[in-house]
């Protein structure tokens, strides 16, 4: 038996993607309860797109943060690494402290704000510096929270993008 729960938003006016192109559009998570992991990300605010099982051994539920073009997706029988072994995964914000509210309002524990206080420290405890960049720097200031199996989020401040982006 399986049960199918997909979101009836449309991706129409998303531009279509043509030869060349790559586009992350999903990154798998690993969990160790699925409904634990669904109730969390629901509870951000994150739109849900899909839920689907079939029987027992296989389950698929997919996420997508506000104003993403890319998902999150877990469940049974889909991750091969080991319940919150995916660390550093980006989300960028236009302002940090905002973001760090939002997700406190929703009672997440998100790390105060950092900048890098030696090169790669937002990977890392040891050289971050407390504050947020010199200038509120784009691209400089972080902060990090984890969902329940300790998957790593590294939220990164960007107010103006590098050409080309």
């Amino acid at each position: 038996m399986s049960s199918v729960e997909v979101s009836s938003e449309s991706a129409a006016g998303t531009p279509p993607v043509n030869a060349g192109e790559f586009k992350l559009e999903a990154v798998v998570l690993p969990v160790s309860d699925v409904d634990r992991a669904k109730e969390f990300y629901g509870d951000l605010g994150w739109r849900l797109d899909a839920d689907v099982a079939h029987g027992e051994d296989f389950r698929i539920v997919q996420f997508t943060p506000p104003g993403s073009g890319c998902s999150i997706q877990f469940g049974t029988n889909i991750a091969s690494g080991a319940p919150g072994s995916a660390q550093s995964l980006y989300l960028a914000v236009p302002d940090i402290e905002a973001a760090r509210d939002e997700l406190r309002a929703h009672g997440v524990e998100v790390g105060e704000v950092f900048h890098e206080g030696a090169p790669g420290a937002r990977f890392h405890d040891s050289g971050r510096a407390p504050g947020p960049a010199p200038e509120h720097n784009t691209y400089g200031s972080f902060a990090v929270f984890s969902d329940p199996d300790g998957n790593g989020w590294l939220l990164q401040e960007i107010t103006t993008r590098l050409p080309g982006r």
